[in-house]
């Protein structure tokens, strides 16, 4: 029986070089046709997993503080997400999608068809696989 050849790293990188960019073009479709840019359709993205902080909401998409103000004042402004000072300091402020947001936020996904048929194809067990992977090279912090 012979060997599956070895997938060398740079190899992987370059598969999900391709993957994210089906992804982000599907996505960014999807977002326009909300008549958001894909900054602003990653907002709710991000934000449909809960309120976040301003600062916390620029680090996870990787953004100046300034550029996610112009974001969330855009956003505001549609009735997508509205700000709020915080509990235990009033200086921070936290952005929580309002119930339309949450609407546009799922239309996107809805929208994301080749993404959704490609992940549907997976049987339960592959899926389960993806998942575990995905959150061991990405979510899990490297020991220091």
């Amino acid at each position: 029986m012979t060997e599956a050849p070895r997938v060398d790293t740079a190899q992987l990188m370059e598969l999900l070089s391709v993957s994210l960019g089906v992804y982000y073009g599907e996505f960014t479709v999807a977002a326009a046709s909300e008549n958001l840019t894909a900054s602003q359709g990653k907002a709710l993205a991000v934000l449909r997993r809960g309120p976040a902080p301003m600062r916390a909401l620029a680090e996870t998409m990787t953004c100046d503080a300034s550029n996610i103000t112009g974001i969330v004042d855009r956003l505001e402004k549609r009735g997508l997400a509205r700000r709020e000072a915080g509990t235990s300091d009033r200086r921070v402020k936290n952005v929580i999608l309002t119930p339309e947001g949450e609407r546009v936020a799922d239309a996107i996904r809805a929208k994301m068809r080749t993404t959704q048929a490609g992940l549907e194809s997976l049987d339960a067990r592959d899926r389960d696989q993806l998942r575990v992977l995905l959150e061991r090279v990405f979510l899990t912090k490297p020991a220091t």
